[in-house]
């Protein structure tokens, strides 16, 4: 069967959408004509690929495997649009930046704010995600890079990785465990205070579990969340010990302090990941540059 871009361009904004309407008025035709399109692409496959009913159209099971595979190959496609119109001078042009809040804001905002004032012609856009799933994003050519914790499982070799900061994590809290300030403390110890925690889904907790099996220590966290920055808010207020990586907070505040633990943590690396195939688009280019 030929390819016939046009009707797999027609799926794609309807299943985007998930109106008929909605990708009629973004491709400037007719509904009649994204119906009488969908019907000829169906055909073609043997297949049906929406559910309609009067007030909702929703994937069938074949649309969403049809909508897995096309959605990657129209991002490439928005990507080489996107990188032809960048050729000359950076006159307009964006990026696409995968990270999860705590790389965003507390590593990446002076990057960000540079970069700006050298090309303040340039969108920036920032994806705000974990670690594993800005991987996933990168996989689909949703972004065009990534800035990731390392180490993260999820990082294929299909994938450029390039370290750009070395840091620890740590465990602070607040006056309210005053005893501690100064004191020698070993991981097992910890086991006697409130611990609060980053989500076992998050690469940060993924590594800290993996490095406690090593020690042969087991600590269960009194509360588990998705932000860093709650940590540290929670650690304000007196609610516990939170382990949280060193960039994310100035230890010049008074009110918090560093606990001295007697076992050496590993340090962790922050590293730009991008796909090996697929080239950077201009604006993304000189952002790397703005890192290095």
């Amino acid at each position: 069967m030929p390819l016939n871009y046009e009707l797999y361009k027609v799926f794609y904004f309807v299943a985007t959408n998930l109106s008929f309407s909605k990708a009629a008025a973004e491709l400037y035709i007719s509904q009649s004509a994204v119906s009488q399109n969908i019907k000829n692409l169906e055909k073609e496959l043997n297949t049906k690929l929406f559910i309609r009913n009067t007030k909702e159209v929703s994937l069938t099971q074949a649309g969403k495997v049809l909508f897995d595979h096309i959605e990657p190959a129209f991002n490439l496609i928005k990507t080489g649009e996107k990188n032809i119109k960048e050729l000359n001078a950076l006159k307009r042009g964006e990026i696409h930046i995968g990270a999860n809040d705590t790389i965003a804001k507390d590593y990446l905002l002076p990057y960000l704010n540079e970069f700006h004032k050298l090309y303040p012609q340039i969108h920036i856009q920032i994806t705000n995600r974990t670690s594993s799933t800005c991987v996933e994003l990168l996989k689909q050519n949703a972004v065009d890079l990534i800035i990731s914790n390392l180490p993260n499982p999820k990082i294929s070799s299909d994938m450029l990785v390039k370290e750009i900061f070395e840091f620890e994590d740590i465990f602070i809290c607040s006056n309210n465990f005053k005893n501690l300030k100064n004191k020698e403390v070993t991981l097992k110890d910890l086991k006697n205070y409130p611990l609060l925690m980053l989500e076992a889904k998050t690469s940060t907790r993924k590594f800290f579990d993996d490095l406690l099996k090593k020690y042969n220590i087991e600590l269960k966290p009194e509360v588990e969340l998705g932000s860093v920055d709650l940590l540290i808010e929670m650690t304000r207020i007196g609610l516990g010990i939170a382990h949280v990586p060193q960039y994310s907070l100035n230890l010049s505040q008074k009110e918090l302090f560093k606990i001295k633990l007697k076992e050496k943590l590993p340090q962790r690396k922050l590293a730009v990941v991008r796909n090996k195939e697929y080239p950077l688009s201009k604006a993304a280019e000189r952002f790397l540059n703005v890192l290095a």
